[in-house]
């Protein structure tokens, strides 16, 4: 059995608990069912993130594919922020901690910023209802003062492009979701 439910800070987030099955042999865990996830489309790509402790990711976000992330090992901050004008949670952000100490689903709808921060080392899978586009690739700044310092690391490991990433207020209006404001 698994508990699905909507983050309920933002729409059409879902936030998966499978139940686990544990034995003298170890666990069994049922992490992705398509039938969980009502407006997804089929999930066409699987990957793998390793990341050391210290590490942040994002914020990055797609117009037009889906995510669903799952920390195999360690725990990180996973960060959210709906940039979809025509969605009743615009502009909200979402901070939950996923891993070993909350073995949770997330459900990323396209237009939602994501990113997170490595509490420990972390290995992360996702699946995407899309082929890798590098034209749907898109990021915002991860220290954007509109976030208003939403990261727990206070000297974070960061990618380059996550450095050079715009701030919102920069992001052409048609790399946005639909309608989103610039400012």
């Amino acid at each position: 059995m698994v508990e699905q439910t909507t983050s309920g800070v933002l729409q059409d987030v879902i936030v998966i608990h499978p139940e686990a099955h544990i034995d003298s042999r170890g666990r069994f865990q049922e992490t992705y069912r398509r039938s969980w996830f009502p407006l997804g489309r089929e999930m066409v790509q699987g990957s793998r993130s390793d990341k050391i402790a210290g590490s942040l990711v994002g914020l990055h976000y797609h117009l037009h594919q889906a995510d669903y992330w799952y920390i195999v090992n360690g725990t990180a901050q996973v960060v959210l922020y709906d940039l979809r004008a025509t969605s009743s949670t615009y502009d909200k952000l979402m901070d939950l901690e996923m891993g070993e100490s909350n073995p949770v689903g997330v459900f990323i709808p396209p237009g939602v910023a994501h990113g997170f921060a490595t509490l420990t080392d972390i290995t992360l899978t996702y699946l995407v209802d899309g082929y890798y586009n590098p034209s749907d690739e898109h990021g915002i700044r991860w220290n954007d003062p509109r976030l208003d310092d939403i990261w727990r690391l206070s000297d974070p490991v960061v990618s380059e492009r996550d450095q050079t990433n715009p701030l919102l207020a920069d992001v052409p209006s048609h790399l946005l979701p639909y309608g989103t404001p610039r400012t």
